[in-house]
């Protein structure tokens, strides 16, 4: 959490992927009040700065992946020296494959309808790289 003088000003969600050897944060929000200037990125920065140099879960010295939509805070994170854009998905993905597992795995008429993906939204995936 991000505090001004004991005021939340924001979040941000970081869990570890071990099995990529690395970190993944989730979830950044600003409060209405502080977005704009830039805080959200500062933020972020040091989030994922801390991370790096170990001071995380079991004090791993990880890089840590990002994803957004947010067309502001893709174009920041694409042209600041200490991220690299790693992936974009400019549309959604159909569910129906999604459905196709679920529906295999659940009992035989029970399971309708179901199935992730498919919301047309653009996520673009970053890395950071520390400073």
């Amino acid at each position: 959490m991000g505090v001004v003088d004991g005021e939340l000003v924001a979040h941000l969600a970081v869990c570890p992927m071990f099995t990529a050897n690395a970190y993944r944060a989730t979830r950044l929000v600003v409060m209405p009040e502080w977005q704009g200037a830039g805080v959200g990125t500062a933020f972020l920065n040091e989030v994922m700065q801390y991370h790096l140099e170990g001071n995380g879960r079991c004090q791993r010295k990880y890089h840590t992946f990002f994803h957004t939509s947010h067309p502001q805070l893709c174009g920041y994170l694409r042209n600041a020296d200490v991220w690299k854009q790693t992936n974009a998905i400019l549309y959604g993905a159909n569910k129906s494959r999604s459905n196709a597992s679920i529906m295999k795995t659940g009992k035989k008429g029970t399971i309708t309808g179901c199935g992730y993906g498919g919301h047309f939204r653009a996520v673009q995936s970053f890395k950071y790289l520390g400073k």
